[in-house]
């Protein structure tokens, strides 16, 4: 999962938010990698990384990816489920826009700025001024977004132009997203309880009356 999904997932909660954050850059053994601030939101984090690594689901989706591009099918399918989650945003989230979200989630990391690692600070920073949690309602944002990915990851960058190669797959996406989210909302809540964590929500659509 990619920021927008991984802040839903934690929400409502500030300091599992800011965790969420934390958790692309904390790493070694909990405790003790990071402010015991952050630890039950980087917990989290890496549990729902865990969890999407390792479900069927994904799996079967990876393996339609072309050869060229399978080793960073993860890498891809985290960013278009950013973008499938803004445009269902309404069946996963009734209680707020989209927009509304993504603003109070600007205000949650601001709250634990001073409590984050510099990387994690660099991207607090990016997250607000370019407001790229808004920016993944546009398709565009996931070939740009996986652009940039690739300029880190080797002198010729695999994934700077990947938009048509991702197009055949694009219905697959959207399914693997909608059938894939509803069940890490389940564990995710399952596993906040385990955290201590009270709310029960976990960014959950409120079942109907």
């Amino acid at each position: 999962m990619n920021y927008l999904a991984h802040f839903h997932l934690a929400w409502p909660e500030p300091a599992l938010v800011a965790g969420a954050l934390e958790g692309d850059y904390a790493k070694g053994a909990l405790p003790g990698c990071c402010r015991p601030e952050l630890e039950a939101g980087v917990r989290l984090h890496r549990f729902i990384d865990a969890h999407t690594d390792s479900h069927p689901l994904l799996a079967d989706c990876r393996r339609q990816f072309p050869l060229a591009l399978r080793r960073y099918a993860g890498i891809l399918m985290d960013l278009s489920f950013d973008y499938y989650l803004s445009v269902h945003w309404q069946q996963f989230e009734s209680s707020l826009p989209r927009h509304v979200f993504c603003a109070q989630t600007y205000e949650h990391l601001e709250r634990f700025n001073h409590h984050f690692s510099p990387g994690a600070q660099r991207m607090h920073q990016r997250l607000r001024d370019y407001d790229i949690l808004g920016a993944y309602i546009d398709w565009r944002a996931v070939p740009g977004s996986a652009a940039r990915i690739g300029q880190r990851l080797r002198r010729h960058n695999p994934l700077g132009d990947v938009d048509a190669a991702l197009a055949p797959l694009r219905p697959l996406l959207e399914q693997t997203f909608l059938a894939y989210y509803p069940v890490l909302q389940q564990a995710v809540a399952e596993k906040r309880q385990s955290l201590g964590e009270n709310d029960k929500g976990c960014g959950q659509k409120p079942a109907q009356a």
